[in-house]
């Protein structure tokens, strides 16, 4: 990926109060050469596509765009990305998908490759952890590093395995795969996430996590943007979390969308300073492309997600 020397992170020339939807929707005026989504509550949300997005991508993708999806949820390893994101419609290469189950084993291999490993995680990363031949373990006394993560299988066994390793022992390092305190589902519910495991290990131990690798960790941008020859000022990250995508978005200074079909509403925005706002505010995905792009294609919003 190539740097720039000048950033469009502020969105000057992106950027235009749209048309489209309510007063709180600004939208980009010109097109980026790289779009990275976010998907959990931006492409989807539970099994259904989000309005839009199906013909955005498609769209994007005509257009020879570059395109890379992130997502912070452990559950699930790319190549099962891929299959949900193929049975919605949207046919995805495997290679254009990041997250945590990516990057933990990454960050392990490349900076602890030795260590002993209790990954409190569903069975994704666990078995991407086993392929790249790291070391696991569920005996306190010989644990290096205690992994935090979405687990629906979360049960007291567990935590008392980390509180050994970590307080009694006092060997065991706490890292965690993501910071999301929970993950949006259909009807406005949700599902306690990795935040919840973090907080419980720390509150038992009083120890604190000293690494989340995905968003909005750099580790993650670079991930997804490895091997690209694309400048930051030309790259827009579109999700509905502030504190993870838009906070990546802004810790690198490149420009960001925020699409309210998720996480975060228009009233959350409200109390923030200008510098922690994202460029752009979208009431669905399709509104990253400008609206006269929109007129030329005769696109309407009537909900369509296609």
């Amino acid at each position: 990926m190539r740097a720039s020397n000048e950033s469009r992170a502020s969105g000057g020339e992106h950027q235009a109060r749209a048309a489209l939807g309510s007063h709180s929707v600004i939208v980009p005026l010109s097109l980026f050469d790289a779009y990275i989504f976010d998907l959990d509550g931006t492409i989807y949300l539970g099994d259904e596509l989000l309005p839009g997005a199906e013909r955005l991508l498609t769209q994007l993708r005509a257009w020879g765009k570059v395109l890379r999806f992130v997502s912070n949820n452990p559950t699930r390893d790319p190549t099962m990305y891929a299959e949900k994101l193929t049975r919605l419609g949207l046919p995805i290469p495997v290679d254009e998908i990041i997250n945590p189950v990516v990057t933990m084993t990454r960050w392990l291999l490349t900076t602890h490759p030795d260590a002993v490993v209790f990954p409190i995680s569903e069975a994704p990363l666990i078995r991407a952890l086993t392929e790249a031949g790291i070391r696991l373990s569920s005996n306190p006394a010989e644990v290096d590093i205690v992994i935090a993560s979405y687990d629906r299988g979360f049960t007291y066994e567990k935590l008392q395995i980390a509180f050994d390793a970590i307080w009694f022992y006092k060997r065991a390092r706490l890292v965690a795969t993501n910071p999301d305190p929970y993950c949006p589902l259909p009807g406005g519910r949700g599902e306690p996430d990795a935040a919840a495991v973090i907080a419980a290990i720390e509150a038992c131990t009083g120890t604190t996590c000293e690494v989340i690798i995905g968003k909005p960790d750099p580790l993650m941008l670079h991930a997804t943007l490895q091997g690209l020859n694309v400048d930051l000022a030309d790259c827009l990250m579109v999700g509905d979390r502030l504190s993870t995508d838009i906070r990546m978005a802004l810790d690198a200074g490149m420009a960001s969308a925020l699409v309210l079909t998720g996480g975060t509403a228009a009233s959350d925005l409200e109390p923030l300073p200008v510098q922690q706002r994202p460029n752009f505010v979208l009431e669905r995905i399709d509104q990253v492309l400008p609206p006269s792009i929109w007129q030329q294609l005769g696109w309407n919003d009537h909900g369509s997600a296609d």
